[in-house]
C-alpha cells in the first residue's frame, strides 16, 4: 500500500547525509519553493485531448484544480493521460483500441502515482474509458482520490428534435433504407454535437459518471452538468478542496468502495436505463479494489430496482434535462427512500451518503417527463438482464428498455466480424425474424472487445429494430438499443459456444426467462467442438497482442491484472 505520508520524504528539512536532497533539487525546478516540501503532494491525472470533444474541456478543469490544490494548501503536480473516442472509431478497426484504452489509462495513473509517491489523486476524464480507467486506478492505488467528470455535451437540434451523436449513427441507416433525403442525413451529422462534452443520452460516459457519483467517489450532482456551465469548473475547485480533506482525514477509495457502495452504483445503472458497459466496468473496479461482485448481483438488484428515467437512447431526454429537474442526488434519494441503496455508505464529501442527500427532495418535480415517480416508472424492472444457457454458459448480457419484445426464435445469421455483418445489413440481406451473431469480436477475439453501434443503429434506422437480434462475443454502446445481447461469453476466440454455432440455427433469445440458447443437441454441440480449431491472433506484436495475451472473460470484467 502507498505511504499516506510520501511527502515527509520530500521535507524542506536538512540533515547530514540527507537522501531527499536530489528530490528537492528536481522539484525546485518545477516551481516548488521550501514551504511546498512540507504540503501534501497532489497528483492531477488530466485526460485532455483535442480527439474527441468529450476531452477537449479538461485542461481548462485542470487549470482550475491547480488553483484550487494550492489555494486548499497542497502542491499540485499534472500529468497527462490519453483518450480514445469511441465515436469516432466506433465501427473500425480503431475501435479495437477503445476498451484497451481502459487498461492504458488505469496502468499510466497507478505508475506515475505510485512511481512519484502522491499523496493524492485528482482525476479529470471525459470519454468513456476514461472514467473507469481512472478507478480502476484509483482502486489499485488506495491514495486519497477524488473523480472529476468533465462533463456533458448539450443535445445538437434540427427540425425541433435534441440530437445526439447517436441520431448520426442511425441515420446511417435511415438513409440507406431511403427514409430521410440527402439533405436531412447531412442536416443530422451537422448539428448533432454542438460544442465540447460527452455523448448527452445516458450512454456509456454519463452511466459511468453516474455510477462513480453513487459510489462516492465524486461530489454530488456533478456527473450531469454540462461541460461548457460554469458549474462544472466551480464543481471542479470544490472537488480539489474535497480531496485535501481526504487527504488530512486519510479517507481512501477502499474505505468507500465497499459491497454495498456497488450495489449503491448498480441500483442507479438499473434506475437511470444505463449502458450495459456498466456491468463490464463495475466488475474490473470491483475487482481493482478487491471487493467481490459478480454478473448474477446485477440481475438480482435489476429485480427490484425499476428504471425510473426516460433517458435516450431508448427514451425521449438527455444528461442536462436530468440535471435540470434534480440530477442523480434525486434518482439517489428516490432509491433511498424506497429502501433500494444503502445510506451508510461513506463518500469523499466525508459524509454518508444519506446526509449528503439529506436536503434533496424526495419526489421527482411536478410538470416533468424525464424522472418518473416510483408508482409511475418506465420499466417495472431493471433493463440490464443476464442471459445464460448453451450459448453462454458463464453469461450474456441483454438490454431489453425500448422493446415492444423482450423474446425472439429465429435463425442464426452468422458474421465473423463486424463489418461483414454491417454490409449485410445495408445490403438488406438481413431480414425480419433473424437473429444476427457477430462473433470473434470479444476480448480475445477481436482483440479488443468491440462495441457494435454501427450495425445496431443500421439496423434501427431499416425500421428492423423490433423484428431482428443481435448477440455478439463483443460490446455494445451506451447508445445501443434494440433486442441485443453481448458479452457473450466464452467468447468464440476461446472455444465458446457462440463460435460452433452455424447458419440458420435456431437461436431464441428470451429475457424474461434470462435465457440465451440453441436449438442444437449437446451429441451434436460436442461434435462440432471437437471439430473446432483455435484462428490464429489477429496480431502479433504491440498493444493489441499483448492485451489478448494477457484479458480475461467478459464475465469477470475482461481485466488484464
Amino acid at each position: 500500500m502507498p505511504d499516506a505520508h510520501a511527502r515527509n520524504r520530500r521535507s524542506a528539512t536538512v540533515t547530514q547525509g540527507d537522501q531527499r536532497a536530489p528530490n528537492r533539487a528536481m522539484l525546485r525546478a518545477v516551481g516548488f519553493t521550501d514551504a511546498d516540501f512540507d504540503k501534501p503532494i497532489v497528483a492531477i491525472a488530466n485526460g485532455h485531448s483535442t480527439i474527441t470533444p468529450c476531452n477537449s474541456g479538461l485542461g481548462a478543469l485542470t487549470d482550475a484544480a491547480d488553483a484550487a490544490v494550492r489555494r486548499a494548501g497542497g502542491m499540485p503536480q499534472t500529468f497527462g493521460t490519453i483518450t480514445i473516442s469511441d465515436g469516432i472509431s466506433m465501427g473500425t478497426e480503431g475501435m479495437k483500441c477503445s476498451l484497451v484504452s481502459r487498461e492504458v489509462i488505469a496502468d499510466s495513473i497507478e505508475t506515475v502515482v505510485r512511481g512519484q509517491s502522491m499523496d493524492g489523486l485528482l482525476a479529470i476524464g471525459g470519454c468513456d474509458k476514461n472514467m473507469p480507467g481512472a478507478m480502476i486506478g484509483i482502486a489499485r492505488l488506495n491514495v486519497p482520490a477524488v473523480f472529476v467528470y468533465g462533463g456533458t455535451i448539450k443535445p445538437g437540434h434540427h427540425d425541433g428534435e435534441d440530437l445526439t451523436i447517436v441520431s448520426v449513427f442511425e441515420a446511417v441507416g435511415q438513409y440507406a433504407a431511403g427514409r430521410i433525403p440527402l439533405e436531412t442525413f447531412r442536416a443530422i451529422e451537422q448539428h448533432a454535437c454542438p460544442g465540447a462534452g460527452s455523448c448527452g443520452g445516458m450512454y456509456t460516459a454519463n452511466t459511468m459518471s453516474s455510477a462513480i457519483e453513487a459510489l462516492g467517489l465524486s461530489l454530488p450532482f456533478s456527473s450531469t452538468m454540462a461541460a461548457e456551465d460554469d458549474e462544472k469548473r466551480v464543481s471542479t475547485e470544490a472537488s480539489a478542496e474535497a480531496l485535501l480533506r481526504c487527504i488530512a482525514d486519510d479517507l481512501r477509495p477502499r474505505d468507500l468502495l465497499t459491497r454495498e457502495a456497488f450495489e449503491n452504483a448498480i441500483a442507479v445503472v438499473m434506475a437511470v436505463g444505463g449502458s450495459t458497459n456498466a456491468v463490464l466496468h463495475l466488475l474490473a473496479i470491483a475487482r481493482a479494489a478487491e471487493v467481490p461482485l459478480t454478473i448474477d448481483d446485477f440481475e438480482a438488484i435489476r429485480k427490484r430496482v425499476p428504471v425510473l428515467c426516460n433517458l435516450k437512447p431508448s427514451g425521449r431526454y438527455v444528461a442536462t434535462d436530468l440535471h435540470q429537474v434534480g440530477g442523480i442526488p434525486l434518482v439517489m434519494k428516490m432509491l433511498l427512500e424506497a429502501g433500494l441503496l444503502h445510506g451508510a455508505c461513506r463518500t469523499v464529501t466525508g459524509k454518508s451518503v444519506a446526509e449528503n442527500l439529506a436536503d434533496v427532495a424526495a419526489t421527482p418535480p411536478e410538470g416533468q417527463d424525464v424522472v418518473r415517480p416510483f408508482d409511475r416508472p418506465i420499466y417495472a424492472e431493471g433493463h440490464l438482464a443476464i442471459l445464460r444457457g448453451n450459448l453462454a454458459p458463464d453469461g450474456a448480457v441483454a438490454k431489453t428498455s425500448g422493446l415492444k419484445q423482450t423474446k425472439i426464435t429465429g435463425p442464426a445469421r452468422i458474421f465473423e466480424s463486424e463489418e461483414d455483418a454491417m454490409a449485410a445489413i445495408l445490403d438488406d440481406r438481413v431480414v425480419a425474424g433473424d437473429v444476427v451473431v457477430i462473433r470473434y469480436e470479444g476480448p480475445v477475439g477481436g482483440p479488443g472487445m468491440r462495441e457494435m453501434l454501427s450495425p445496431t443503429s443500421a439496423i434501427i434506422g431499416k425500421g428492423l429494430g423490433d423484428s431482428v437480434a443481435l448477440i455478439t462475443d463483443g460490446r455494445f454502446s451506451g447508445g445501443t438499443y434494440g433486442l441485443v445481447v453481448g458479452h457473450v461469453a466464452p467468447e468464440a476466440a476461446v472455444g465458446g459456444p457462440i463460435g460452433l454455432l452455424h447458419e440458420g440455427d435456431p437461436v431464441t433469445i428470451d429475457a424474461e426467462r434470462n435465457l440465451l440458447a440453441v436449438e442444437v443437441s449437446d451429441a451434436e454441440l460436442a461434435q462440432r467442438r471437437a471439430a473446432w480449431t483455435a484462428p490464429e491472433p489477429r496480431y502479433r506484436v504491440g498493444v493489441l497482442a499483448k492485451y489478448a495475451k494477457l484479458v480475461g472473460s467478459a464475465a469477470e470484467g475482461a481485466v488484464t491484472g
